[in-house]
């Protein structure tokens, strides 16, 4: 490896130079570059295991349990020297030092001692593709390329744990409904237990639970609600942890209709008493219409008892639509209710959101208006991007299962948009993604919890997400959340969804299987097509049109919609979910990618790395020449970000991770505006809101343990 300039320094100290001008008064952004080799000379290279050849290393890493013999045996060993000169044959170099320092510290396969690595990049991805590709050796081979050339990446759980026979789960996150019981309160703890411990993140619906104070068994004031069942969660997610790789992680969502919601939402204040304040876990609220509409004209909102609207519509509250049966709700003496300011809520929502970021939302309505899927959707997962429909299970005394419901796994990988759009066979690229993630689904038995791995095999869910819109748009000289950066994601949306549904309808053809309840969904009756079918869809800006011209990117026609929806309506799609667009952190980094697809929060930013300390990332593609496209999210400010998210909103089955940034001069008043605006742009969640003067500088507020990192 070449011996870079500067060598007197370290790696550390070369890459803190991106936070010093050089002499000619610009960024030092080969300082960087020089820092990542430098990282390799000085610790990597000293730091990694040797082998002679790969049969010594394989034998090593099988009889000492590091690798699976299981997997390994699926092929031959001429092809697994193939493809692992296959991946050297790129010649990989790691953009960014974080990009590298992340790689080793948080995915390369070490020894047991923590002290020496096993793996390099490519072998991680070598691993990865075997494990995906299901023993198909073209398909692995694929993989690899799409992976090394940095147009697909795996989510963390899948990238660190392929292959390894010590590991963790494939999957992202889950999702768990709780009903009004003791049996469910208890298995969801359980549950939250054995899921956090194999590396997800987890979040709990709590809607259908009683109040506090409601009956139990007839007798008047008996429950104590929502908020013991979230401090029982809260210690059995700071108890359980992969591994001590990942900490436990969850979340726990209320409708806002619900007796508890004030009390719910006090456990995030910051003087809130100990006994009642939750600390690490996520909140998120459910929002119907009818609450804005209510807040709109200044009206009193009432909060239903679940526990009588389930006596009287036989089916928990959450099942059932509150802006629908509101008045009837209203009106029922059999139901309790109480009363409370709808704009009072919204007030203590930004306030608490100033404060924490918390709570997440959800426009509940928005959301199932959107639902292809036959059923309700009622919560979201840890970063609010999931959005699937989930149903009620049932227990025994004993806590055996009576009818098994279905619970929801996230199976998560993110596109590049630049390195995509760079693609030299973008309909590929899009089946490879989705063929990797259906493999995830498919490989994923997560035995400990029958809901959930009931609810995976017969759904076959999946969240194809993208990152890299920033970094994108900045490298072709468009402004973020301009007309020509709107349109841009609108089309690219627009196209990635036509393919992701092409791929799907080919594995459904392949397999003559489709996911449980196909045929009650929008794609077999045809009317998830409509909107593709009767309007035509095409860029708005000669700019646009020309990156897709120039990329040799075909945009779907509308004869072209029509041929897939025969297609699909004949064959059916194979995925009951195909995208979700997370937050992301550790993979951007290592795919020096802008997180998901919004604006960076600072040109270049800066982190804290254990006892490393501060360490400097700048944004990809960032040059002393392109410095104005990269103005920072709380410049950009909310509207131009809500107006991109709803462009690309509009062509994504589930969600997309929304994170509203502000000036340090902004009001909670600015903050419900911007819920407004969201909400009437078709937005379906947003995530955290954050604004300047609470940002630790150069960090997230927090990071989403199940798909961040």
């Amino acid at each position: 490896m070449e011996k870079p300039k500067d060598s007197s320094y370290n790696y550390h100290e070369l890459n803190a130079m991106l936070n010093l001008y050089g002499a000619d008064g610009k960024i030092q952004f080969e300082k960087d570059r020089q820092a990542a080799r430098q990282y390799f000379l000085e610790h990597v290279n000293k730091n990694t295991v040797f082998f002679h050849n790969l049969k010594e290393r394989l034998d090593y890493l099988v009889e000492d349990e590091y690798y699976e013999k299981e997997l390994l045996d699926k092929y031959s060993f001429e092809f697994i020297t193939k493809i692992h000169d296959y991946a050297y044959s790129f010649k990989f170099r790691f953009e960014s030092f974080l990009g590298a320092f992340k790689f080793y510290t948080s995915y390369a396969l070490k020894t047991f001692d923590g002290n020496r690595y096993l793996e390099r990049f490519e072998d991680r991805i070598v691993m990865t593709a075997l494990l995906l590709a299901e023993g198909d050796e073209q398909r692995a081979m694929t993989l690899v390329a799409e992976i090394i050339s940095g147009r697909f990446q795996p989510a963390t759980p899948t990238f660190l744990n392929s292959g390894k026979a010590q590991r963790g789960e494939l999957v992202s996150c889950f999702l768990l409904r709780t009903e009004d019981n003791m049996e469910s309160i208890a298995r969801s703890i359980n549950s939250s237990l054995q899921l956090s411990k194999r590396g997800g993140g987890v979040a709990l619906l709590l809607t259908n639970i009683r109040e506090s104070g409601a009956p139990i068994k007839k007798i008047e004031g008996q429950s104590s609600g929502v908020i013991p069942v979230m401090k029982m969660l809260e210690d059995a997610f700071s108890y359980a942890n992969q591994l001590g790789a990942r900490q436990g992680a969850g979340a726990v969502y209320l409708n806002v209709h619900h007796p508890d919601i004030l009390k719910f939402l006090d456990t995030k204040r910051e003087n809130a008493d100990e006994k009642v304040r939750i600390k690490s876990l996520s909140l998120g609220v459910v929002v119907p219409d009818i609450t804005l509409d209510l807040a709109r004209t200044n009206e009193d909102m009432y909060l239903f008892s679940p526990y009588d609207v389930e006596k009287v519509y036989g089916v928990p509250m959450s099942d059932i639509s509150v802006t629908e049966k509101y008045q009837e709700m209203v009106d029922d003496a059999r139901i309790r209710k109480s009363k409370i300011k709808a704009r009072k809520l919204f007030e203590t929502i930004a306030e608490l959101q100033f404060e924490s970021g918390y709570p997440y939302i959800v426009y509940e309505d928005t959301v199932n208006r959107d639902n292809p899927i036959a059923g309700r959707i009622n919560m979201s997962n840890l970063c609010s991007e999931i959005l699937q429909v989930n149903t009620p299970t049932t227990y025994n005394e004993d806590l055996s299962y009576n009818q098994v419901g279905k619970d929801i796994s996230c199976n998560l990988g993110s596109l590049n948009i630049a390195k995509t759009m760079d693609s030299p066979n973008f309909p590929l690229t899009v089946e490879a993604a989705i063929r990797a993630l259906t493999a995830v689904s498919d490989l994923s038995n997560i035995a400990s919890v029958t809901s959930i791995k009931d609810g995976n095999d017969k759904s076959h869910a999946i969240g194809l997400g993208q990152m890299n819109l920033h970094g994108y748009l900045a490298r072709e000289r468009i402004h973020y959340g301009s007309d020509e950066g709107v349109d841009f994601t609108n089309i690219y949306f627009y196209t990635i969804l036509f393919h992701a549904l092409t791929a799907s309808n080919k594995i459904a053809k392949e397999r003559n299987k489709t996911f449980v309840g196909f045929e009650k969904s929008k794609y077999a009756s045809g009317e998830f097509f409509k909107k593709y079918i009767e309007k035509e869809w095409k860029p708005m800006t000669a700019r646009v049109a020309q990156l897709f011209t120039e990329s040799n990117i075909a945009i779907p026609t509308q004869d072209d919609w029509k041929a897939l929806s025969e297609e699909i309506k004949q064959h059916g799609i194979y995925n009951q979910n195909l995208q979700a667009v997370p937050p992301t952190g550790s993979i951007s980094y290592i795919n020096n990618s802008t997180s998901s697809i919004h604006p960076v929060a600072s040109k270049i930013e800066i982190r804290k790395e254990g006892k490393l300390g501060r360490v400097y990332y700048p944004a990809p593609y960032l040059t002393n020449d392109n410095l104005e496209y990269y103005a920072d999210a709380y410049e950009i400010g909310p509207e131009k970000i809500i107006a991109t998210y709803a462009a690309a909103t509009q062509h994504v089955d589930q969600g997309l991770s929304l994170t509203l940034f502000f000036k340090d001069t902004a009001t909670t008043r600015d903050i419900n505006k911007a819920q407004i605006t969201a909400w009437k742009a078709g937005i379906k969640t947003i995530y955290y809101i954050r604004i300047r003067q609470m940002a630790l500088e150069g960090t997230e507020v927090s990071d989403c343990v199940s798909c961040m990192l």
